[in-house]
């Protein structure tokens, strides 16, 4: 689930350097457009509607050489006869966690072609505990790399940065399936009327995809299109890659087991536990969770400003040496709060029938996310007569297993246009 492609994976592949020079403004350019949105981020009326835009910049203008040069350099996969590509940052008006108005950021990709009505392609993007790493400032990330894809392909393409993250104000409420869904749901509003203010109009069909942790944010997604979240349009397609959407059932077991990276998994278990905390109050003070010298620490570390790599740093080796004896119970046998928080989270495969194909991707291979989460999502929705199939795409790591499931994925949203 952790800052997926953007930083590993496409560090190792040498792409930095040419995603930054074709995706991103020079930095004094950036500079200027993000303390203006930033600042309208804090003015916030409870007039105004949801979906509404705070402000839209372009950051780039790509031409299909570009498009390509940079897909195929990060290792994604460069539509046939690929168009042009406007990309936007948006700052737009939503509601937090308590309800109350606030404001979040994405990006959205507009192809630059005149022709036809557009489908949109939602890519939800993994765990990242920076605020700078969203989609919506980094340029060499899988959150925006993905969205160009689909525009190239003739997609309007859109990545929601999630409460918190980007743009937005205050922390990130980690794995909070309902705030994923309304910065998204919310994102699809902005952008339509993005899209209009540039003469495009709309099909009303929304393909929905996302990785690790915006696998579990596409399937609450296309839940909530279904339902008619979002009036006008309709979900078409499903496709999530390696989500936990079942962590209580597959994600605590295997990092009991081992079958989780231990860091990795300790990684995870300090994020969302300091997250869950603000929403369901899991512990008084982080003694009762974290063992010195930790309890000092930790939640000053997911604070959106340290990286992912000076987190790492900061935390122990393995969950047993930075949770008490308590809280490492509570991962054995969950209880109470504990409990109540992980079942809020992995209703998005169950108690409902989606009624468009749903295809999962994992790896066998993944010691970030059990493959067993996706297993039981298949069997969860079977159960509720839904169409859904399962694809391994190998004995792979967290990262490859994305790599090899995007060029599918986008196929198949392709088969659907024709």
């Amino acid at each position: 689930m952790t800052n997926p492609l953007s930083k590993r994976l496409l560090a190792a592949a040498t792409c930095a350097a040419l995603a930054v020079t074709v995706l991103s403004v020079p930095a004094t350019a950036a500079t200027a457009i993000t303390r203006p949105a930033a600042t309208a981020a804090t003015a916030v009326t409870a007039e105004a509607p949801r979906g509404a835009i705070v402000s839209a910049t372009r950051l780039d203008r790509l031409s299909p050489a570009q498009v390509s040069a940079t897909l195929r350099t990060a290792g994604f996969p460069a539509p046939e006869h690929l168009l042009g590509v406007d990309v936007y940052r948006v700052v737009y008006r939503t509601i937090g966690t308590d309800g109350a108005p606030t404001t979040a950021s994405g990006v959205v990709t507009l192809p630059r072609s005149r022709d036809g009505r557009l489908p949109f392609a939602v890519y939800e993007h993994g765990t990242l505990p920076t605020k700078r790493y969203a989609p919506s400032v980094s340029a060499d990330g899988d959150g925006r790399l993905v969205p160009v894809m689909f525009a190239a392909a003739g997609f309007a393409g859109l990545a929601p940065d999630y409460l918190g993250l980007g743009l937005g104000p205050g922390r990130h409420p980690y794995m909070d399936a309902a705030s994923e869904v309304t910065a998204s749901a919310d994102l699809l509003r902005a952008a339509r009327d993005l899209a209009a203010r540039h003469g495009r109009t709309l099909d009303g069909r929304v393909m929905v995809t996302g990785f690790s942790q915006g696998g579990q944010a596409a399937m609450a997604l296309g839940r909530a299109l279904q339902q008619g979240a979002v009036p006008g349009f309709r979900l078409a397609a499903l496709a999530p890659i390696s989500g936990p959407y079942a962590v209580e059932r597959a994600e605590l077991p295997a990092v009991l087991s081992g079958d989780i990276e231990p860091h990795t998994a300790t990684f995870y278990l300090a994020y969302w536990i300091t997250s869950m905390n603000r929403l369901h109050h899991l512990y008084d003070t982080p003694a009762q969770a974290f063992r010195a010298p930790y309890d000092t620490t930790v939640e000053g570390l997911f604070d959106g400003l340290h990286t992912e790599e000076q987190i790492a740093a900061a935390l122990p080796a393995s969950p047993a040496e930075l949770l008490t004896d308590a809280f490492m119970a509570q991962t054995r046998q969950p209880t109470g709060a504990f409990l109540e928080a992980l079942r809020a989270g992995d209703t998005t495969c169950t108690g409902w029938r989606p009624r468009v194909p749903v295809t999962l991707y994992a790896s066998r291979g993944d010691r970030d996310v059990a493959i067993a989460n996706s297993r039981l999502c298949r069997d969860d929705l079977a159960a509720g007569g839904a169409e859904v199939r399962l694809v391994d795409v190998g004995a792979v790591d967290h990262m490859h297993g994305a790599l090899r499931s995007l060029p599918r994925v986008l196929r198949t949203f392709q088969d659907l246009l024709s």
